[in-house]
């Protein structure tokens, strides 16, 4: 969002400084560029922009009489000129679905719909944190898409969710739907008869009535705690912010998408896993990295998954538990503490599993099994539970059956021994 208010904020560059010859691209540079390259060209700038777009409506009506009063002294003042009025004309009969277009024109309104939704939901997110809101991304695409559909029956560009209009809007304290309603009443009736009435509005108005409404968005401090917080969350960030500045509003929308599905694939595919230990005095059993006064319990290895298992991680967890038992047994060798008998594994974050999951179950209770270790399971889900007695795993991986807690298998196996 904070790419895309600056870029936002440098498109009205040009009304702001009365730049006649501006560029048409979006990206920073070019911007930058023209901005310096038609310099000259900003030197009679009004003083006009420092008006509060607080009250965007006043500003423009203010503006718009003042201009007209000194009509002689503001001829080099930019302005809006002639608009045409009334609505766009109905476009159904040029609705056509065979020829030899047919394909670009699916192919161009698959991607600029799915840029749209993207662009339109996410600008939609945005204001709903500010105000502490929630939405409906489902009922955002049909409204998008119904707005679509209609607009193509009357002449219109391709349209979202708008980034500057929805930031006048709160600018403004718009609170509710009913403020898009009016908004749309006051629109529809501008065209119709009011449109001559602008004519003399100065563009360093609307210019600065968006700025002063999307800056409010750049964020940085929410950046910093990304960074602070999670740092592919802060990159996702950071390729949508360059992506956005120096490249396009979609291209950034794209990589910040790709960049997140990363993050998903990555922590799909490498869950975490988590060797335990006893908080001495309780039943609670805590990670030994994050817990420093949790220790380890004799003849025991206690590990613990923190993710459904998939064929995706299915080979990696299976392979990352042998290599921390097998540390675990080097080092026990090394301090010579007593052997280990048994491995414990936590199921409880463990949500769903699939028939990959289950052959590395078995196949890890089998390789224990060589080893002259045991396989213990300890509160899977009940939809874990189903597919293990369905596949038969359980008979073959952990004679004792399963266990509702770590600590009651750690007791009850302990007792088995000493008996």
């Amino acid at each position: 969002m904070a790419g895309a208010a600056i870029i936002v904020s440098l498109q009205q560059l040009k009304g702001l400084l009365g730049i006649s010859h501006f560029t048409n691209q979006m990206q920073i540079l070019p911007v930058i560029s023209s901005v310096f390259n038609h310099r000259k060209e900003s030197s009679k700038r009004p003083r006009l922009f420092w008006i509060s777009a607080a009250a965007p409506l006043t500003s423009v009506v203010l503006s718009t009489l003042l201009v007209f009063c000194l009509k002689p002294r503001a001829a080099n003042i930019p302005q809006i000129g002639e608009l045409p009025k009334g609505v766009n004309p109905p476009s159904m009969k040029m609705l056509y679905f065979d020829g030899l277009h047919a394909p670009l024109v699916i192919k161009t309104g698959l991607i600029t719909g799915i840029l749209s939704l993207t662009e339109g939901i996410a600008v939609g997110r945005t204001f709903a944190s500010l105000q502490g809101y929630q939405i409906d991304g489902n009922k955002e695409m049909i409204a998008i898409g119904i707005m679509n559909l209609a607009g193509s029956c009357s002449s219109c560009f391709v349209t979202t969710g708008s980034f500057s209009r929805s930031a006048v809007n709160y600018e403004a304290g718009g609170k509710t739907a009913l403020a898009n309603i009016v908004m749309a009443v006051t629109v529809l009736v501008t065209l119709l008869f009011l449109m001559p009435l602008f004519h003399y509005t100065p563009d360093v108005i609307l210019a600065v009535i968006i700025i002063t409404a999307v800056v409010g968005l750049i964020d940085y401090q929410a950046a910093y705690r990304l960074w602070k917080i999670d740092k592919l969350d802060f990159l996702a960030c950071l390729c949508s912010f360059l992506g956005v500045l120096f490249i396009s509003v979609s291209t950034g929308l794209a990589i910040a998408v790709g960049v997140s599905v990363f993050k998903v694939l990555l922590h799909i595919t490498r869950p975490n896993i988590l060797l335990l230990g006893n908080i001495p005095g309780t039943q609670l059993y805590r990670s030994l990295h994050r817990y420093k006064n949790a220790l380890r319990v004799p003849s025991f290895v206690i590990l613990a998954i923190e993710a459904p298992i998939y064929f995706a991680n299915s080979t990696y967890l299976q392979e990352r538990m042998l290599r921390l038992i097998r540390e675990e047994e080097e080092r026990v060798e090394a301090n010579k503490e007593a052997e280990l008998k048994c491995v414990v594994l936590d199921m409880t974050a463990i949500t769903a599993i699939d028939t990959s999951g289950i052959d590395a179950v078995y196949e890890l209770g089998k390789t224990l099994q060589k080893r002259s270790l045991q396989l213990v399971l300890v509160n899977p889900a009940g939809s874990v539970t189903e597919k293990l007695h369905r596949s038969k795993v359980l008979d073959s991986v952990s004679p004792s059956g399963l266990y509702m807690s770590i600590g009651e298998a750690v007791l009850d196996i302990t007792s088995s021994w000493k008996a």
